[in-house]
């Protein structure tokens, strides 16, 4: 089996927009330092939002000599567009310039909240990867779905609207598995719940291409804590986390770290 190396992703939402984003990511950085896990424990993305994305990424890069992991910045949206004339939007190249690698895309918040649709997730993906940003691509079922069954019927659909996509450049991307009944609500899939949903993903995505199922590293979202993580990044399909809340405190974000 391929050995893919678990991607831990905090996503801080609408918090430290500014100084404060500076200082959680200094004190991220120091907790790797002191930790001192070998090269390939983990990758680490930290995802500020806008206003924060290049002082953030800066702060990263000057704090950055002689750690073994990577660390890298990602955005938690963009446009589609690479410019034009729409007013508050951010572009690709605008985040590549302000020193983002990766960007999530389709967050379940984005859908529940804006409306926003399969096939604007894959033309987002597809712009991701033609930019040159890595996606961090979310699928999830509602509470009424799960209650209704219908949660591998959901994920499937959301998950073929953009799977092919990531066959450009196998492995640069990754797949989140965020039910969104488990979202900022304290409640969260059980390991096995999770790794159902997550084989369900893999399967899916061996019927395409065997090195794209291998290659894709699919993550779990939904109030991930160190308390619950290790069960979590224990199942076989499960390759890291997108963190949520637990990101906006370094020490809780490496206790998730240390789950490994």
């Amino acid at each position: 089996m391929t050995k893919r190396v678990p991607l831990i992703a905090g996503n801080w939402k609408m918090f430290h927009g500014g100084r404060t984003g500076c200082d959680l990511a200094i004190d991220i950085m120091r907790g790797l330092r002191s930790a001192d896990l070998p090269a390939g424990t983990a990758d680490v993305v930290m995802a500020p939002p806008f206003t924060a994305l290049a002082a953030v990424a800066a702060t990263v890069e000057e704090a950055r000599a002689g750690l073994k992991l990577s660390v890298e910045i990602s955005a938690q949206n963009f446009h589609a567009k690479a410019e034009g004339a729409f007013t508050g939007e951010v572009s690709a190249p605008m985040l590549l310039d302000a020193g983002c690698k990766w960007v999530i895309i389709g967050h379940s918040e984005r859908r529940q909240l804006f409306g926003e649709t399969d096939a604007g997730v894959a033309e987002k993906t597809k712009a991701a990867l033609d930019a040159g940003l890595r996606p961090i691509v979310c699928v999830g079922e509602t509470l009424e779905e799960r209650e209704g069954g219908k949660t591998l019927e959901v994920v499937e659909r959301q998950v073929g609207a953009f799977a092919k996509l990531l066959l450009a450049d196998v492995g640069v991307g990754a797949i989140a598995y965020e039910p969104v009944w488990a979202i900022g609500t304290g409640r969260v899939a059980g390991p096995e719940q999770a790794q159902e949903v997550h084989a369900a993903i893999r399967s899916q995505l061996a019927g395409i291409s065997q090195e794209l199922a291998s290659g894709t590293r699919l993550l779990y979202g939904g109030s991930v804590k160190p308390d619950n993580a290790a069960g979590l990044l224990a199942c076989e399909d499960v390759d890291g986390a997108l963190v949520g809340g637990a990101s906006l405190k370094a020490e809780s974000f490496l206790g998730i770290l240390r789950a490994l």
